[in-house]
């Protein structure tokens, strides 16, 4: 038996006979967060995303499921948007486009990338994308993009308007996690979004849409028409 062999025996021999360590038990993480999350009610929980989100400059405007589009075109014409990107064959979308647009183009993401790039980048002057739901804690929307709106929609209009359902709003990220079954599958790229894109260089200058879009415009769409 050659020497190499004689040291890789030796060496799995060890190995084998090592005790297995037992591994610690795991936390109780639902126990924990069930201790520590708030009683809020909806009202509640809708003031503390505005209030976290608004303090980083994002727009919120609330809307009702039936006159949401019209709020959207008048807030697009006050700031001189001349076309909006919407997703392929959504509900928002169809809502949207079925709505007079006065002097609003829209553009439907059907196309691959390399297609369009150049469009997409140069071309196109603000977003609208639905939100999955959002975190009251944190302050963040949670984007869950489809083949229907893809991750680029989000990330590269200078403007991106979220249609976000009062009724979906969580106290804590534990709660979305769990009420809403992430386990069981999640996208290429699940998003938490708190505000729009901002950066601030060593002289701590802060600066707008240097990495994404420079305004976040959230339509609150509160499921009895009334804001909170």
């Amino acid at each position: 038996m050659s020497t190499t062999t004689t040291a890789r025996n030796n060496i799995l021999g060890r190995l084998r006979a090592a005790p297995v360590a037992t591994l610690p038990t795991l936390p109780d993480v639902k126990a924990w967060f069930d201790a520590q999350r708030r009683n809020e009610d909806l009202g509640q929980r809708v003031l503390r995303l505005r209030a976290a989100m608004q303090a980083v400059k994002t727009e919120f405007h609330d809307v009702t499921p039936t006159d949401w589009p019209d709020v959207l075109l008048r807030i697009a014409a006050a700031k001189g948007i001349g076309n909006l990107l919407i997703g392929n064959n959504t509900a928002h979308g169809d809502a949207l486009q079925a709505h007079p647009l006065g002097k609003l183009q829209l553009v439907h993401y059907e196309q691959p990338i390399e297609a369009w790039r150049d469009q997409l980048f140069d071309g196109i002057d603000a977003s609208l994308t639905s939100a999955r739901s959002a975190v009251a804690e944190i302050g963040s929307i949670i984007l869950w993009p489809t083949p229907s709106e893809p991750r680029l929609m989000s990330l590269v209009p200078h403007i991106h308007f979220v249609l976000l359902d009062a009724a979906s709003i969580h106290s804590d990220l534990h709660s979305a996690i769990t009420a809403e079954g992430w386990s069981s599958g999640l996208p290429t790229n699940a998003l938490l979004i708190g505000g729009p894109s901002k950066t601030a260089d060593i002289q701590q200058t802060l600066a707008y849409g240097a990495h994404g879009p420079k305004q976040l415009i959230v339509l609150l769409r509160h499921a009895s028409g009334a804001a909170s």
